[in-house]
């Protein structure tokens, strides 16, 4: 058998795929995301397609949507498009089975091989596949895949949700072959773990099962270092056989540091022959949830130090290379977290292998995510994504928590679809089948408080500061919720801050705006919602986070927490933002710059030593002459110096019991013009330093009278135009937050519809500053750009 599968896979070889990720001569998995062609056409049958001329060529994944969310139209495309590729033959072998694996399609799937439907899928978010032994001849198969994003209430999330719903083939696609006589899935639990002692469990399907064929199946443990430590063999009884590798002596721990991985190697025979052969990752570790107390992993305790991640890029939306899906979980673990919410559906393998290799602990959700509770149609496809997750993620060791919705009951789809009866026998029915399917993890919600009883985990809704109150009320918040229920997690927290925008006076932890100085005494305005009437500077959002992470490390019963979110993210809802439909509640950009906050979160978190200065992007200030002004610098440093101007201003011990800053603040006597600011973190092994020019002026701007334009080269070739607010001194308005518009008149484009500080034509002005990069043609035409808003109606630059 092993000899005539060889010759197989060598005499029928596939054309035109590349970049297998693993070849045997048992089993194949081909990624065969390049050279497909894309229709933009919402025809439903493959007959009123294959003849048109309008497909163009493209390589996977692919949206449709990676601009038209965030462009300065309202709404987005949500309907159907085709897919089309050739795949080669030089034959078909008799005893393999050939299928397509998509590791997600949003949000309906069809897919035809030559000219037959081979099969579909109900939902995005998740992976399927696709059986298409049946339908494959030798020599060419054609391909058709339609994919619709259109508005289904009877497929979640809701289209009320507070993010795009993007459509195409947003992921991976793979050719997958092996014997029809084949392994399925291996399901690995490990139901005994300890620092001494381990045992580990494999429920292991036999696809094409025949009771007359004498099969033995062999299993092998192998460590982190790839040493065998554990084997067992046994004869197959059956569809699914179940083995069990006991006595794993000393076992090596997956935790968030040391995040070791073991793996599992099934095979199967008969007669002694290798028939098939499949592989899994392990990871031997336990947990546990403290009643009203704190969390547990591995007998020790650990805060949850976490964010939430959506599944999206500026300039590409949902279709993310795995490059830069592994670049989010890297710097998630850079900046100290150990626990991330992905948010609010089921991500890309990639994040899920991240989270294991890196020590990331993983709350992942079913996409019931507002619009109530559906009718008949909808429970099915709903219960059915539930299997689909947990089924294909139960072997991650990240994952620790398998969410059942969010916000459920928000603006219902359906008629009575917010009943609370219902609502509750419907969630009482998925919480059965993730403990039926999976009773290792735990079950959560997030804001549906009728339902918190029902669930292991609850997280209510609080956003100290934010929504309502101010970010001291936090503590309150907490104590509050940890023992009204068993197991309290609070996942959401933060607000929205715009990058460049700052100000010398944020609102206060009391919620109120002092005077900058520059006045006689006043009385100072209370603000009662923020979000709504704040400044959105980067200041206040340092501030916050600052106190609820000075809050968290001291609360030694506390479980912990998630921020929201790691990154900014399209939003039909907030077309009003400084960047319009973007939640610019992230601690980086759209493109993965890191705002100011971020910074705290290391100060708090980080192992690597770091210094930064508040901030980068708040290099021009102004204020009276004489008057001081508090610098606050981010650290995990133990002791850190500062030097302004030359001047060492002394070094300080870094207390986190202290608000901001954990007391690395200064009290700055700025000279007007020029300032050097030198931050120096002192550690065992040595020292990191971080240095700042601030240009200072003691003269206030007036109104703002007109707009400059000023632009500089960038290394890609690239120029970055810059519009300042500017009063009838020429002095920059540093108060200025109007949205300002730019357009390229000829001679290029502008880089738009990115969702980005220098990626979006309508953006609101930050300390009367906003940018665009422009993109030159190929024509040599001067380049010539405009900025206007209502108050200013035109300025124009030139670019030879």
């Amino acid at each position: 058998m092993r000899a005539s599968i060889i010759f197989l896979s060598l005499l029928f070889p596939i054309v035109g795929c590349q970049n297998k990720e693993s070849t045997t001569a048992l089993r194949s998995k081909t990624n065969i995301n390049e050279e497909w062609y894309y229709l933009e056409d919402n025809a439903e049958g493959i007959e009123l397609i294959q003849n048109l001329d309008s497909w163009v060529s493209i390589d996977l994944p692919h949206t449709w949507n990676s601009e038209d969310p965030t462009d300065n139209k309202a709404g987005y495309r949500r309907s159907g498009s085709w897919y089309k590729k050739t795949l080669s033959f030089d034959g078909i072998a008799a005893n393999t089975r050939y299928s397509l694996y998509f590791e997600g399609a949003n949000i309906t799937t069809e897919v035809y091989v030559n000219g037959k439907k081979a099969g579909g899928h109900i939902g995005g978010y998740i992976g399927f596949e696709i059986d298409i032994t049946s339908y494959l001849n030798k020599g060419n198969n054609t391909i058709l895949v339609r994919v619709d994003n259109g508005y289904n209430r009877d497929v979640i999330p809701s289209q009320k949700s507070d993010f795009f719903i993007y459509g195409g083939i947003t992921r991976d696609v793979w050719l997958v072959t092996k014997p029809k006589l084949a392994l399925g899935t291996v399901k690995v639990t490990t139901p005994t773990v300890s620092h001494k002692t381990a045992d580990v469990h494999l429920e292991i399907p036999i696809a094409d099962y025949n009771t007359t064929a004498p099969l033995n199946i062999k299993a092998v443990l192998k460590n982190p270092k790839g040493d065998v430590v554990v084997s067992a063999e046994q004869t197959v009884k059956g569809e699914t056989s179940k083995m069990a590798l006991t006595n794993i002596e000393d076992p090596m721990l997956w935790d968030i540091d040391d995040p070791n991985l073991y793996e599992v190697v099934v095979s199967l025979f008969k007669n002694d022959q290798l028939l098939d052969e499949t592989s899994e990752k392990v990871g031997l570790r336990w947990f546990e949830f403290k009643k009203n107390g704190p969390f547990y992993l591995n007998g020790k305790r650990v805060l949850l130090r976490g964010t939430h991640r959506h599944e999206e890029h500026a300039g590409v939306g949902a279709a993310m290379s795995n490059a830069q899906h592994r670049k989010d979980m890297e710097q998630i673990k850079e900046m100290g977290a150990n626990f991330v919410r992905l948010a609010h559906y089921p991500q890309d393998p990639e994040i899920y292998k991240a989270c294991d290799e890196l020590g990331i602990l993983v709350w992942d959700e079913l996409p019931w995510c507002r619009g109530g509770l559906g009718e008949e149609i909808w429970q099915t496809n709903t219960k059915n994504m539930l299997r689909e997750i947990i089924d294909q993620n139960y072997n991650h060791p990240s994952i620790i928590i398998w969410s059942l919705g969010n916000e459920m009951y928000w603006l219902p789809d359906f008629e009575n679809g917010d009943d609370i009866d219902r609502m509750n026998a419907f969630l009482t029915e998925l919480n059965d089948i993730a403990h039926e399917m999976d009773p290792t993890r735990k079950t959560a919600i997030r804001k549906y408080y009728e339902g918190a009883e029902i669930v292991d985990v609850f997280s209510p809704s609080i956003w100290s500061g934010w929504y309502s109150g101010s970010y001291k009320s936090y503590q309150k918040a907490i104590d509050t919720y940890k023992p009204q229920y068993d197991h309290f997690l609070h996942t959401e927290y933060g607000g929205s801050s715009h990058v460049g925008r700052h100000t010398e006076n944020p609102i206060t932890g009391e919620g109120v705006i002092n005077s900058d100085g520059w006045e006689e005494a006043i009385v100072q305005t209370k603000v009662a919602n923020i979000a709504q009437i704040g400044d959105w500077s980067e200041n206040y959002i340092v501030d916050l986070f600052d106190w609820h992470l000075r809050i968290t490390e001291q609360d030694s019963t506390f479980v912990g927490n998630a921020q929201w979110a790691f990154k900014d993210f399209g939003t039909p809802l907030r077309p009003e933002n400084d960047i319009p439909y973007m939640n610019q509640k992230g601690l980086v950009d759209r493109n993965g710059n890191p705002k100011d906050a971020y910074y705290v979160f290391k100060s708090h978190w980080a192992k690597d030593p770091f210094v930064y200065i508040e901030s980068k992007t708040w290099t021009e200030r102004q204020g009276p002459a004489g008057k001081k002004r508090n610098l606050s610098v981010f650290s995990n440093c133990d002791e850190v110096e500062l030097i302004h101007n030359g001047i060492n201003l002394g070094k300080k011990k870094k207390d986190i019991s202290k608000f901001p800053a954990s007391g690395l603040t200064w009290d700055i006597d700025f000279k007007e013009g020029k300032n050097e600011l030198i931050a120096v973190g002192i550690t065992k092994e040595g020292i990191v330093q971080d240095t700042l020019l601030v240009n200072y002026r003691f003269q206030r701007n007036d109104t703002a009278k007109g707009l400059e334009l000023s632009y500089k080269l960038m290394k890609n070739g690239n120029y970055l135009v810059t519009a300042t607010a500017i009063d009838k001194d020429g002095l920059r308005c540093l108060d200025y937050e109007d949205k300002v518009y730019f357009q390229c008149l000829e001679g290029g484009a502008t880089l738009k519809n990115q969702g980005t500080p220098t990626g979006s034509e309508i953006i609101g002005m930050a300390n009367g500053r906003a940018s665009i990069e422009i993109i030159p043609d190929s024509t040599k035409t001067e380049l010539t750009v405009m900025v206007l808003n209502q108050n200013f109606k035109g300025t124009y630059i030139i670019i030879p």
